[in-house]
């Protein structure tokens, strides 16, 4: 893992990356298939991330979303949302990116080996976690039962419904998918994806849970979580959508004594729960 603010250099000194595709995911998402320059070795773990440039804009971090079993290209998955995402957005195939990575603590993917997994998604909080989705299938005889709880606002913002298809046809792993509201063509649940986990099947004794999504949607997963019976050291989320400046300056994402850049993304919940809890923090 490198430390950003050990490595933060200026654009200038880095041969840019290859947009090898640029693949709409819906109205406002967009994922970003990036080639590392020839000869550059790239690996990450699930759940790191870089810092994409857009050139003459400005940067944002973004969660690796691909297979950390591939050499690449490795996939972003970036919501339009501001006018640097906005700009990673509108890049085609053949265009270039400034990318920097990667970065920050990764899922216990070992840790979690011999017991169940539940990984727990809302909205665009799929992405940090597909490259564990990936690494759990690969290693699919060192993990009980894996379970896929996603959720999203509408049908039509559902992510990757290829691979959510492909994955609920699988024997070996539990996909359940809900949305927030839905037309009456709609034949999925309709609710909250903290209200899918009673019903889910785990182990809450052996159960490692990941949790990305919105701050309230992991507010009340947890909760839902440890009323289950599962341990706060077994409960990780990851915080990536506080960071901004990413190199520990400028404050937008601390949490506690914590900032998430340098010390996250991901975290144990039991570091975090005390300041989680804390109007404000």
């Amino acid at each position: 893992m490198q430390r950003l603010a050990e490595t933060v250099r200026p654009w200038i000194d880095r041969d840019p990356w290859r947009v090898a595709a640029a693949r709409r995911e819906s109205h406002d998402t967009v994922t970003l298939e990036l080639e590392p320059p020839a000869g550059h070795a790239y690996t990450f773990q699930p759940g790191q991330f870089n810092m994409l440039y857009a050139f003459g804009v400005g940067e944002v971090p973004i969660s690796v979303s691909g297979d950390p079993a591939t050499g690449g290209p490795f996939g972003h998955t970036i919501r339009d949302m501001g006018a640097v995402t906005h700009a990673l957005t509108s890049l085609r195939a053949g265009q270039q990116v400034g990318v920097r990575g990667p970065y920050g603590t990764h899922w216990p993917m070992a840790e979690a080996e011999g017991g169940d997994v539940l990984i727990v998604a809302g909205g665009v909080g799929l992405p940090p976690l597909r490259a564990a989705i990936y690494q759990l299938l690969a290693r699919r005889d060192r993990y009980r039962r894996i379970v896929l709880l996603y959720g999203a606002r509408t049908p039509a913002d559902l992510l990757f419904p290829g691979e959510l298809a492909a994955w609920r046809g699988r024997f070996d792993l539990d996909v359940q998918v809900t949305v927030d509201s839905a037309a009456s063509d709609w034949l999925g649940n309709v609710g909250v994806v903290p209200d899918l986990i009673g019903a889910a099947p785990f182990d809450p004794a052996t159960t490692t849970a990941l949790i990305v999504g919105p701050e309230i949607m992991m507010r009340f997963t947890v909760r839902a979580l440890t009323r289950a019976g599962v341990s706060d050291e077994q409960i990780f989320l990851s915080a990536e959508r506080n960071m901004h400046c990413a190199a520990a300056m400028c404050g937008h994402c601390q949490i506690g004594p914590f900032f998430v850049c340098r010390d996250g993304p991901v975290f144990c919940y039991r570091t975090l729960a005390r300041w989680l809890q804390q109007r404000e923090v």
